[in-house]
Parts: C-alpha cells; structure tokens; sequence
C-alpha cells in the first residue's frame, strides 16, 4: 500500500503503483462484493444515477439499488433490469424532496457505499435529503466513529453539505467527495487557484476522501502524518462531457463497496476513469465519446492492472 505523503508533493498514481496495491478479490458471490445504494435523479435528469449505477455494477459491486423519484423509478428498473428500483417522494417538478426515507431504510442499513447526488437538480430539495439522512444517523446514536458505509457525495449533495457542516460528526471519516473545480470551491468558499492545494484542504475541511480534475487527498486522518496526496497521470480531454462525473462516483462507490479503503477507491476509480477515457480516445478520437461508454471500458482495464 502507498506510505502516506506530504500534500506538497503528489504521488503519481501509476499501473505500477496500483498493482502493489490490488483490488479485493472477486469473491464467491455477489454479497461478498457488497452493495451499493445511489440516491439520485430527478424526471429531467434521470440518466445520472442510471450512468453511476452501471459504473457501480462494471466496478465490481455485487448488489446496486436505485433510489429515485417515483415517476422514473420503473423506468429505471426496466432500463437496468440488474438494479432494484425504489421510487422516494419526489415534488410537482419531479425533484426529490426528502421525504420517505423509511422506503429505503433496509438499504441504507446493508449497503457498503451510499452515493448521493447524481441527477438530483433543487438544491434546496437536497439539503432536506442531506438533512434528513443525518437525522436518521444521528436517531440511531451514530458516533463520530467513521464506522459504517462509506458516504459518497457528488453533484447537488456537494453544494448542499456546506451548508450541513456543523452536523457533519455522523458521516466524517467515512465520507468521499468527487467535486469538479467549481464545486470544490464552493466547499471552501473561495475561489479555486491551486487545485493540488485546494483538494487537500477539502480533505482536511470535511474528514473526507477526495477526487477532483486527478488529485485524490486523504485527510490526516486517514494518515499519521500529514494529508495523503496523489496525482492521475492519464486521461482528461473528452473526459470533459456530460455524465462523466456520474461515472466516475459510481466507479469509486462500486470499488469501495468490494471492500477497499476510501484512498484506494478514490486513486484506483479516478485512474481507471481516466484510464478508460485513454482507451476510447485511441478507438474513437479524442473528442466525442459518451460517458455511459467509458464504464464499459472498466472490468477490462481491472483485469490488466490486477494481474
């Protein structure tokens, strides 16, 4: 496994380095691979938590459930018949609200990596879903323990959590955080001007695993000495096109829920994602390519790396 590092200076994550740090192994089934639990979409923006779900299943997770809002949540279920489907409330526009968490409170019990976000489009609506799934931890006696599924925010649910920062003790420690630029400086809120800085010190803001435009942090916490600190040395170009971010948090949740640490999630996702960007851009050009085509790329690239 990587030594943890000064932020100052960024370990490239490399196929070598990922080979002395290998994935779980499969397994003997699909519950020793875990499960996955996406929370997301919305009736104009279904396909996100569509695209992190498959991203989630071709990363190796054993189970996936798709919580969504009503009127798509058949849909869905028909579009990836490998998903379970459940539909939450959702209001007159089709945006989640918040409400009926008790539908899926098996889920959030069993599940291994809770992804939240993609897809989900009031912000408003979603710091009440953030809200409420922190009032669920908090009446179960949750303790800052960073015990329990690994919580993985992207999209709406990044804008959201500044705004939840000081109730935040339940899910630091198990949270990963997949911001772009823009997002990780409305997490500092400030502008973003070094980014190898600025993701480090989401990490240490937050307690969370971080993956943003190829730096992944880890916070102090999860390292003696100072914040882990690694650099994607592949990808990026056509990787900048709609739904690409869903894929990439569906592939860190998927890689987490096999069992793997939250930094290794975080470095092997982000590389593979990139990785898999590489390997289309060779087939089809450098621009062009779809994000739901780079999640089929991802059991090949595994295979490779793993072996």
């Amino acid at each position: 496994m990587p030594v943890s590092i000064h932020s100052e200076t960024p370990t490239p994550v490399t196929p070598s380095l990922l080979r002395d740090w290998p994935l779980p192994a499969p397994g003997e089934d699909k519950y020793s691979r875990g499960a996955v639990l996406v929370i997301g979409g919305s009736r104009s923006t279904p396909g996100a938590a569509l695209l992190a779900g498959i991203a989630a299943l071709r990363a190796g997770a054993g189970k996936l459930t798709l919580a969504v809002p009503e009127s798509v949540a058949v849909q869905l279920g028909v579009a990836l018949p490998e998903c379970g489907a459940v539909g939450l409330p959702e209001n007159g526009e089709g945006s989640m609200t918040g409400e009926g968490l008790d539908r899926i409170s098996s889920y959030l019990d069993r599940s291994d990596a809770i992804l939240v976000g993609p897809g989900l489009d009031n912000l408003g609506l979603t710091e009440q879903l953030l809200a409420a799934l922190l009032d669920r931890e908090e009446s179960t006696g949750a303790e800052r323990t960073g015990s329990g599924p690994a919580v993985v925010l992207d999209a709406y649910a990044l804008a959201s959590v500044t705004k939840l920062e000081d109730r935040l003790d339940p899910w630091r420690g198990r949270l990963i955080l997949t911001p772009n630029p823009v997002e990780a400086g409305i997490l500092l809120g400030r502008d973003t001007n070094d980014l190898q800085q600025d993701v480090a010190d989401v990490a240490r803001r937050f307690d969370a695993v971080v993956s943003c435009q190829g730096f992944i942090a880890a916070p102090p916490s999860a390292s003696p000495d100072d914040s882990a600190l690694w650099k994607i040395t592949t990808g990026y170009g056509g990787l900048g096109t709609s739904g690409s971010g869903d894929v990439l948090a569906g592939t860190i949740s998927g890689l987490r829920a096999r069992g793997t640490s939250h930094a290794q999630a975080a470095c092997w996702g982000t590389h593979l994602h990139a990785a898999a960007a590489d390997r289309l851009a060779s087939k089809l050009g450098p621009l062009g390519y779809l994000a739901r085509e780079l999640a089929d790329q991802l059991p090949a690239l595994m295979l490779e790396l793993n072996t």
